[in-house]
């Protein structure tokens, strides 16, 4: 089976739950957040929806208000910069959901493998 790019936030979390590997996501959020020195616990109880809209509001402050952590942040989960640069920061709030959902691909994208192989 080959890993295949969701296409949004919603999919990649239906994607996660389907294979059983939700959990594995969110300890993956936290290990990574935890090492850039950005606390943040999310629950392995808390509900897919939930996990987006707690993501994107620590983006969103991450951007507003701590912007070399976010770029830690970036670093450490490795997201690529090419994908970053693509995007439009003239609305800060569309570019934190869209940052959100690449740290979410990349961090799917590590547990994915990790399950894989």
């Amino acid at each position: 089976m080959n890993f295949i790019q969701p296409l949004s936030t919603d999919l990649l979390l239906a994607e996660a739950n389907s294979e059983n590997l939700y959990p594995k996501l969110i300890e993956q959020l936290n290990k990574d957040f935890n090492l850039a020195n950005e606390a943040i616990d999310f629950y392995q109880s808390i509900k897919p929806q939930e996990l987006k809209i707690q993501l994107h509001e620590k983006i969103y402050r991450l951007i507003q208000y701590k912007f070399a952590a976010y770029l830690n942040l970036l670093y450490i989960i490795d997201v690529a910069e090419d994908q970053i640069m693509k995007l439009d920061g003239s609305d800060i709030f569309i570019l934190s959901e869209q940052v959100a959902f690449l740290i979410l691909k990349r961090e799917w994208m590590k547990v994915w493998f990790r399950n894989r192989y």
